[in-house]
């Protein structure tokens, strides 16, 4: 266990008068120490050399050694580190240091979150007997009227302040098990999207039949209370929720959420495939037909998942890959690559004539190379073939690659009204197993390309095997419409759901699939974070080698002032994370569910990147049974693999932690309280309290971290009434010098205390939920608390913040102090507090310094400037103010650059091209949302579903708007490599000094460590310009890949990824003679509506 101390000086004149110091005592320390410099530098300093100032480096010495005994002293003080030192010293007996066992600890965190998972499918397991059991039992009624609750209109009321139909009371109530979102535990409500009929006779008897999940639902929850949303999607469109909520439109008033079209249902309905989209650009598809032509690439696009492999051909008279990278291979279907080809479809253009024949020869050799490879899904593989049907002689193609086996299905897509190619488009689909639609307007696209789901679950279905699936992570907006927004990573287990009546068994039905959502943030808890040490922490990845829950994994980014997830939030790869790993040891380890261990030197960044730890981490990972998943386990050496553990008495502990300074991690699980409605309203302290006074003997806490809280509590108890006194006997000089001390331990324990009232607080986001970095959460512990673990033994670490307040800029830069509290007990040392007190620093106590005609600064070890003479200095890099000076110390030695990587940037675009040699850095599709299930659904605000016109006007219509469209892809931001510099105090170097050659005048400057501290002092010559140097800056660039080593060059598809286990491809028993038919063309508005339709509805919904 370990624990640190720390506190703040102020920078800042924000009167323009003398420092008004508002932080912790050091601030007085500084500015006395700052004079006593100056006094120095005026006695000593020599006549100018040449418009040269000698610099004497003896005084610069002395001045330091000076100005880091009374900083030193003063943060001793009030931080009370040596009490606590002392305190724990004396409690040293009955002190144990256990060295944890990295590879038995991630064994049973895997158990348990198993376990866990574990319910949540047998959960699903029950939903599915029932509702296959219903089917079974129910007989369909073309004319039934029944009534349900229906999302959108429950407690709707007509203008008479009558119920609307399906729209009846529905109460409603906030819950905070579920997000405190409004919702009805006892029984469950159904969501149709626009396009969907609510009165449709299928969607009333899928309702009626699925009735009978509500009880099922309710005993999942009663039974598991730690589940959260559980539901059925139908294949028909309807989706049914539990617990009930309300549902509400977009400001369009349109649903667009389909649940056919979400991850969790494709992935259940199908097993995994490998998919080629043959697109006709010929000329003959001009206009509106192209236009229904990318939409539909785009449903289809949004059908496939990260198990799934993908490539795009587009032909005319010549065959082309709309991605040159991609040419002769399939990619995995992530959401990346998905993205990216969406926005390459985005820009095709129609040309030539149709020549269908070599497109089809290319994707049939893709699929039989990938298949004898034994790459791609290695389970159903298929041809999407896109065109209005001018194809010419295609029957030789298909008896040289895919007769008389078939085991290639080609779906076939006939775009527009025209039925004059449909004979041949059908034959094409019926003779390869595949199915054949009829698209003719945007809004047929949905219903369309879903029925290809159909035909490749059939195999699935008549052979009754029930797949357990897991999705990828997600943030899920299907609740989340109009209401705030929940970004909370989930994983979804789902299973599909079979007709089982003997009369249609060779048709293969599916009912639909049935799901519940895991927030991966309750499967993380079972790894606890005090087990882990002050670097450590525990991820997830999946059988492809994407993160579903890592530390280091930012899904979102900003955008103005909004947080948006990024286009590839999904699929970032562990080695793009964990990305020392370069020969991906681990990486492969853990996708092939292996067990075992293994030790990397990594460099850790801290605070936004400004800074780095190195660290050598011991890596412990193991499978988790029944589930595509893997878990990781970091333990840091040294410290990070001991815990220290000891005994005190239930009374003495919780007389000590009744104390209104002390607070425990909100986000730690110190006893479950989320389970039981009566604890849900308990905070963790009172929870321990009643837990530890036996007032409530069915709470369940975690009893090793209990008792590390109550040694902890006893331990530090003395240093509130040492923090008291201080505040009793400080002087009004020192109160405006700190502004708080505090410390933290292992077990998540923080003790804090004011030296001046809350209002003159200078920080006062610093340590609340507002500012994650100041506190303990459970990805990671506080930024003081990690900087100072790394410190030598009895030195403070300081680090600058920016007190954020609503005067802007203008506020005081609080600098924090911290120190590791460790203890020793048989050769072992484990950290068991951590002590820091916020100062106030005195940025302009050095202008004296003006009259020497020399600069003086206080920088940090990685080269920020904490004191100058300039408030405005104060928090900047040195090399950005003087290139020279961080030139030369980096050429020296004195400090060090060391290049970090971030694979999870988001970058402007470097530029646009239409052509193949368009610019590959730019490579990830420009979206900054997650795609909507239907991204065309506004056009259906007008009508459930438009039917398009071939016409003269058709054609400008779909394409006038667009490049405005395209410019405002252009300019949002997009997914990006960078690489960026972080500078280093080499620690050996502790004092230097030289001359820098600036053309015709010569710069001095002299360094001097700071002792106990990670501070240095730079005294320079300002008299010598030196500005021919350029700045060096702390600044993120793109990575420039050339080919073939572009971002999107480099394969997804070839790396390591585990299949999963089951593949239904084919069943002897399938009727392929269900292939489809002509498309009903009944418009369901006058076609007179339509010209009106098309100026009010924005031009860019018909790209």
């Amino acid at each position: 266990m370990r624990g640190l101390l720390g506190f703040h000086l102020d920078t800042s004149t924000p009167h323009g008068g003398r420092p008004c110091c508002q932080g912790p005592a050091a601030c007085v320390s500084l500015q006395k120490t700052a004079v006593i410099l100056c006094l120095l530098l005026c006695s000593t300093s020599l006549s100018p050399t040449r418009g040269q100032t000698k610099i004497p480096l003896e005084t610069v010495k002395l001045w330091a050694d000076t100005f880091g005994r009374d900083l030193y002293n003063t943060v001793t003080k009030y931080s009370g580190s040596l009490l606590l030192q002392k305190k724990y010293k004396d409690v040293e007996p009955s002190l144990n240091i256990m060295e944890v066992d990295g590879l038995e600890l991630v064994k049973k965190f895997s158990e348990d979150m198993e376990a866990m998972l574990r319910r949540k499918v047998e959960a699903v397991k029950n939903l599915v007997e029932a509702a296959e059991e219903a089917d079974l039992n129910h007989e369909f009624n073309e004319s039934l009227v029944f009534n349900y609750y229906n999302s959108v209109l429950i407690n709707e009321k007509d203008e008479n302040g009558d119920y609307v139909e399906l729209g009846a009371e529905f109460v409603l109530e906030s819950n905070a098990h579920f997000s405190n979102l409004m919702v009805n535990t006892s029984i469950s409500s159904v969501q149709l999207p626009t396009n969907v009929y609510n009165k449709d006779p299928d969607i009333l008897n899928g309702v009626y039949m699925s009735e009978a999940l509500n009880p099922v639902f309710v005993e999942n929850f009663q039974r598991d209370p730690t589940l959260t949303w559980q539901y059925f999607g139908s294949s028909t469109g309807f989706f049914r929720i539990y617990p009930g909520i309300k549902w509400t439109p977009d400001e369009n008033g349109v649903i667009a959420f389909d649940c056919r079209n979400r991850g969790w249902y494709i992935q259940a309905a199908t097993s995994p495939k490998d998919i080629v989209i043959v697109v006709d650009t010929s000329g003959s598809m001009k206009g509106l037909r192209m236009t229904i032509a990318k939409h539909t690439i785009s449903t289809i696009l949004d059908t496939l998942g990260e198990n799934d492999f993908v490539n795009i051909i587009a032909y005319s008279d010549y065959i082309h890959y709309v991605e040159p990278c991609f040419k002769g291979t399939l990619v995995q279907a992530d959401r990346d690559n998905r993205e990216h080809f969406k926005q390459l479809v985005d820009e095709l253009m129609v040309k030539g004539v149709g020549i269908v024949n070599p497109a089809l020869t290319e994707a049939f050799q893709i699929l039989k190379q990938f298949q004898e490879a034994r790459q791609g899904s290695l389970c159903n593989q298929a041809i999407m073939l896109i065109t209005d049907g001018a194809v010419e002689d295609y029957k030789p193609v298909f008896e040289k690659y895919n007769w008389p086996d078939r085991k290639i299905r080609v779906f076939t897509y006939l775009i527009g009204r025209e039925v004059t190619f449909a004979d041949r488009m059908k034959w094409i689909a019926c003779n390869n197993k595949g199915y054949y639609t009829q698209i003719s307007t945007l809004a047929d696209a949905q219903e369309n390309v879903m029925e290809y789901l159909h035909v490749l679950s059939r195999p699935m279905v008549i052979n009754h095997d029930h797949d357990i699936t897991w999705t990828e992570a997600y943030m899920d907006s299907k609740l989340l419409t109009s209401q705030a927004q929940n970004l909370m990573l989930l994983t979804t287990v789902a299973m599909p759901v079979f007709s089982k009546k003997n009369e249609t068994r060779s048709h293969g039905i599916l009912l639909g699939v049935v799901g519940s959502d895991v927030a991966l943030r309750e499967l993380m808890k079972l790894a606890p974070r005090y087990k882990l040490g002050v670097h450590g922490y525990a991820f997830l990845n999946t059988n492809n080698g994407y993160i579903l829950s890592h530390p280091d994994l930012r899904p979102l980014y900003r955008e103005g002032k909004k947080l948006k997830p990024k286009p590839n939030y999904n699929s970032v790869d562990l080695s793009e994370v964990e990305w020392e790993d370069q020969a991906e040891t681990l990486r492969t380890a853990m996708i092939n569910g292996e067990t075992g261990s293994l030790s990397m030197d990594v460099k850790v960044p801290l605070d936004k990147g400004k800074r780095v730890l190195f660290l050598t981490n011991d890596y412990f990972f193991t499978d988790i049974s029944d589930t595509p998943f893997s878990l990781g386990v970091v333990l840091s050496r040294g410290h990070g693999e001991y815990i220290l553990l000891g005994n005190t008495s239930a009374e003495d502990g919780l007389h000590d932690l009744l104390h209104p300074d002390l607070t425990l991690a909100s986000d730690w699980i110190y006893c479950i309280t989320d389970i039981d409605p009566d604890h849900r309203k308990l905070g963790q302290l009172e929870a321990m309290v009643r837990f530890l006074t036996g007032q409530d003997p069915d709470l369940e806490c975690d009893e090793e971290l209990v008792r590390e809280v109550l040694l902890d509590a006893v331990v530090t108890a003395p240093m509130e009434a040492y923090w008291t006194a201080l505040a009793l006997n400080a002087s009004d000089e020192s109160k405006q010098a700190v502004d708080m001390a505090f410390l933290g331990t292992r077990a998540g324990l923080l003790r804090s205390s004011l030296f001046v009232g809350s209002e003159k607080v200078s920080d006062k986001k610093f340590l609340t939920p507002e500012d994650e970095d100041s506190v303990f959460t459970m990805d990671h512990f506080p930024l003081w608390y990690r900087q100072a673990a790394e410190q030598p033994a009895g030195s403070f670490v300081f680090n600058l913040r920016s007190a954020e307040g609503p005067e802007g800029p203008s506020q005081p830069m609080v600098v924090t102090a911290s120190t590791a509290v460790a203890v020793t007990v048989d050769k072992k040392t484990a950290i068991a507090a951590g002590r820091s007190c916020p100062v106030i620093a005195g940025g302009p106590c050095l202008r004296l310094a003006r009259a020497t005609e020399l600069d003086c600064f206080i920088i940090d070890n990685n080269g920020f400037i904490l004191v100058s003479e300039r408030p405005q200095e104060m928090g900047r890099f040195l090399g950005e103010l003087d290139g020279a000076l961080m030139t030369q110390l980096l050429s020296m030695g004195v400090f060090s650059q060391v290049t970090m990587y971030d694979y999870q940037a988001m970058c402007k675009p470097s530029g646009h091209h239409h052509s193949a040699a368009r610019s590959l850095v730019s490579v990830s599709v420009i979206q900054t949302f997650p795609p909507p299930a239907n991204p065309k659904t506004p056009l259906l605000t007008l009508t459930r579903k438009l039917l398009l016109e071939w016409s003269a006007w058709g054609s400008w219509l779909a394409d006038s708007g667009a490049e405005a469209h395209k410019h405002k892809k252009q300019d949002a931001l997009q997914p990006c490599d960078t690489e960026y510099p972080v500078f280093v105090h080499q620690t050996a170097v502790q004092e230097t000094n030289g001359i820098i050659e600036c053309g015709t005048c010569q710069k001095m400057f002299v360094m001097q460590q700071i002792p106990s501290s990670n501070l240095l002092l730079l005294v320079t010559d300002p008299t010598c310009d030196c500005s021919i140097f350029p700045p060096v800056l702390q600044e993120a660039t793109e990575v420039k890949y050339i080919l073939p080593t572009s971002r999107i060059c480099r394969m997804r598809s070839q790396k390591l990824r585990r299949r999963p286990d089951s593949c239904h491809a084919f069943h002897p028993e399938e009727n392929a003679q269900e292939c489809g038919g002509t498309a009903d063309t009944s418009a369901s508005l006058p076609m007179l509506l339509l010209p009106l339709c098309a100026w009010v509805l924005p031009l860019q919904l018909l790209q």
